[in-house]
């Protein structure tokens, strides 16, 4: 199992063991960040989403998440400026 994975429930499960559904995000760190502490950035895909989070918070710090296009669209204009 691929450690990096961030596992989360299915908001329908419950504490008795019924409806267990989990699924994980891969995130992976841009490469440009350094082993510094800078520069941190990690992502994680779906087919339809883009999440991305600061890696020096850790899986509990708050994360940004785009519909892909929209993620796409930012990215394209971002490499223009």
């Amino acid at each position: 199992m691929n450690p990096s994975l961030t596992w989360f429930k299915s908001s329908y499960s419950d504490s008795e063991g019924s409806n267990c559904l989990e699924a994980a995000l891969d995130w992976r760190k841009s490469s440009y960040s350094d082993d510094q502490g800078g520069n941190c950035l990690e992502a994680a895909t779906c087919p339809t989403r883009v999440h991305v989070r600061d890696s020096k918070l850790g899986p509990e710090g708050p994360a940004f998440s785009a519909a892909a296009p929209a993620w796409n669209a930012f990215v394209a204009h971002a490499r223009t400026v």
